[in-house]
């Protein structure tokens, strides 16, 4: 287990640290200070490209080179960023033709990070060799482990570019993919408002415009800025496995929402790496659905420092942010809580964003793991050093363990970007919002689930979920029909294959390609306002915890040849389905014509697990989360309580916690934020609970007998 911190030595000098005499003088205390805490890694030089080069071609790596030599005196290794994030002030001067230019074709200023247009040439020329240089000077030390490229890619300010370099490769990306402008005509349904082209230099960047741009165009666009950065990130990847093929590289990613196809950058770096704010989120299956989807982005061939599978989360957030309204202090005890969260879902490795809070720059009030005054007396430092301690223990159990699950949802970011665009049938419908619904009812009902994207092999799924998959190729369409036909079962919502792959609407029903598979057709979809609902009547073996809702999306659905379990019970489609099953194949077809609330997908789930025969991981209370890591048959359990009160939980045999070295008999009070992680002897222990707290999705406590 890599374990440690997000380090900027170049903060901690004279005359922020250090002294005249001695500037470099906080570099070993606060070594000292990280070896106390049980670190071994840390992460350093993402944003030096000033300070490596403060003037053209004047290269400075020494002081870098004698921070790295300092860390192996105490054995801790290194991971160094590649600094192209922040362009150093000489380049913007001297080339201001490398700015960014926005939509409205105004040029961005110099003097910030991210103040580049990833389609320069010579921005890219100029990256390369910082980095050549760089991996020259440092690629041989015996602390280096990895490279980080650049720092956030597809997040912050790294926008669509609108300048005349951007144009020209926007063209050739339509050239290639198109090959004739007629071609481009049809598949882009230019004919609309009469907007048809001539030649490849007529196609328009979507810049401001009076009216809405072809949502096809914008689209293309989309996927033409999100291949952009996954060309730099690329270009950087091969360059330092060129010069450092021993190093493995990665990037600090962001999840929902981003400018760029995160499959496609999983498919580019050798194993990924989250940038995680889990402190300062309120809810943990949010944070859960984050780590999900970034472990499954490289399923296979992932290459780790230590030849580890999983991910990295190489930003974890060690304390409060600096830039949402209110920046409150996070509680004892949660910093803990998600490190663990984070290692139960799959990561090998965690480093704490910021080392020290910084006494410059805009991010002085940021949270870090010691406090302005560096003394590491703080509770934060304490809280951090407990973990490390406990990941010295736990290291040896957990190599070689991985997640599986036998569930998956899918996910496209093309869909994202289409439901992204102007014109929808409701600004109320939210994707996240709605992938999070299903991914909330399996997390707190303990159940493992992978993303996937709509073309991957599926096979070895039970259960594969379809939230709202509004843009679909034909051939993904195949991919599921081939997966239901050969016994698997397959959720799908409203909202989906609408489109398909060029925004073309179909003609021949909705879901397009897949009514024969569903049993149905959708004639009508009608959006509600956000005031207004309706409810479902259900039937069958489909059993209810309470009446659920419809709301913001109902789709008027025609019956063909699928069994209705529930029913619209207002409007004018009262009585019409509203959740259908459908046998296909070997396997079944699931439709859910509405979106409800949280409770509903609760029983959603309930009632997939006995179709399914899908179990959970432990017999616990609902508070309680449980995540599974295992290898060749062992089984590493661990169990957060992401309450503020205590949940008991009665073991019927003694029982392992590799955290405490303690076994555990009887009744045990799980404390808040508490965690335990224990062994595989755990699957011959039925653990029922008492919880203090009500933990069903009406608000009534359960017998403890019922749980499950």
């Amino acid at each position: 287990m890599y374990f440690g911190a997000d380090y900027h030595p170049e903060h901690w000098v004279y005359p922020y640290a250090g002294t005249a005499e001695e500037p470099e003088a906080r570099w070993k205390q606060d070594i000292e200070l990280m070896v106390a805490a049980g670190m071994n890694t840390v992460r350093m030089g993402e944003f030096v490209w000033g300070l490596c080069e403060p003037r053209e071609g004047e290269y400075d790596f020494k002081w870098l080179e004698r921070v790295m030599d300092l860390m192996g005196g105490e054995g801790i290794k290194v991971f160094l960023g590649t600094p192209t994030a922040a362009p150093p002030i000489w380049l913007t001067k001297n080339h201001p033709e490398i700015l960014p230019v926005d939509e409205r074709g105004l040029p961005l200023s110099s003097g910030t990070r991210h103040a580049c247009c990833l389609n320069s040439d010579l921005y890219w020329e100029y990256s390369k060799r910082i980095i050549r240089a760089m991996a020259e000077a440092l690629g041989k030390h015996p602390q280096l482990i990895g490279w980080q490229i650049d720092n956030n890619v597809g997040a912050h300010s790294m926008l669509p570019c609108f300048n005349e370099e951007t144009r020209r490769d926007w063209h050739a990306w339509l050239k290639a993919k198109y090959g004739t402008v007629d071609h481009l005509n049809n598949m882009m349904g230019t004919r609309f408002w009469g907007q048809v082209v001539n030649d490849w230099d007529h196609v328009p960047m979507p810049k401001t415009a009076p009216a809405p741009h072809n949502p096809a165009l914008m689209l293309d666009w989309r996927r033409f800025s999100s291949d952009t950065i996954v060309a730099f990130v690329r270009m950087q990847a091969d360059l330092l496995r060129e010069l450092t093929p021993q190093a493995p590289v990665t990037t600090n990613l962001r999840i929902f929402g981003q400018h760029l196809d995160l499959f496609d950058i999983g498919d580019t770096l050798d194993f990924m790496s989250l940038n995680s704010n889990a402190t300062i989120k309120s809810k943990s299956s949010e944070n859960a659905c984050e780590l999900d989807m970034l472990r499954s982005l490289k399923k296979v061939g992932a290459k780790l420092p230590g030849g580890e599978e999983g991910f990295w989360v190489i930003e974890q957030k060690a304390g409060h942010v600096n830039w949402q309204d209110v920046n409150s202090l996070v509680r004892p005890g949660v910093v803990r809580l998600f490190t663990y969260q984070t290692i139960s879902r799959g990561a090998n490795g965690v480093l704490y964003f910021f080392w020290r809070q910084p006494r410059i720059g805009p991010e002085k009030f940021y949270g870090g793991i010691l406090t302005h005054d560096g003394r590491g007396e703080n509770r934060v430092y304490k809280e951090i050093s407990q973990i490390g301690q406990e990941l010295k223990r736990l290291t040896p159990v957990l190599h070689g363990t991985t997640v599986k699950a036998e569930v998956c949802i899918l996910y496209s970011h093309e869909n994202d970007w289409t439901l992204s665009l102007p014109r929808q049938p409701t600004k109320y419908f939210n994707l996240r919002e709605h992938v999070q619904l299903f991914h909330s009812a399996f997390h707190d009902r303990n159940i493992a689930v992978d993303f996937a994207r709509p073309t991957e092999d599926l096979s070895k799924y039970k259960l594969v979920i379809v939230p709202s998959l509004s843009l679909m190729a034909g051939g993904e369409a195949d991919a599921l029909k081939l997966y239901v036909h050969n016994g698997g079962t397959l959720v799908a919502t409203c909202n989906t294959a609408l489109v398909d792959e060029h925004h073309m609407a179909t003609a021949s029903g909705i879901p397009h390609d897949l009514t024969d598979v569903f049993g149905l057709e959708v004639s009508e979809f009608d959006p509600l306002p956000c005031e207004e609902e309706n409810h479902l009547a259900f039937k069958g073996n489909f059993h209810t915890s309470q009446m659920h809702t419809a709301r913001i999306w109902c789709d008027v659905i025609e019956a063909k040849g699928c069994q209705v379990l529930a029913s619209f019970t207002r409007d004018f489609y009262a009585g019409r389905p509203a959740m259908t099953v459908n046998n296909f194949g070997a396997g079944k077809a699931v439709y859910i014509g509405t979106i409800s609330q949280q409770a509903f997908y609760y029983d959603l789930v309930a009632w997939l697990r006995t179709i399914c025969l899908l179990h959970p991981l432990l017999k616990v209370p609902d508070t309680v989360e449980v995540s599974l890591r295992q290898k060749d048959g062992a089984k590493i359990y661990f169990l957060l309580n992401h309450q503020n009160t205590p949940v008991r939980i009665s073991f019927y045999k003694p029982m392992h916690d590799f955290l405490t070295e303690r076994t555990f008999s009887g009744n045990y009070d799980l404390p808040p934020h508490g965690v335990l992680v224990l062994d595989e002897q755990l699957t011959d222990l039925a653990a029922a609970a008492k919880a203090p707290e009500p933990d069903d999705v009406t608000g009534k406590k359960k017998d403890p007998a019922s749980l499950t």
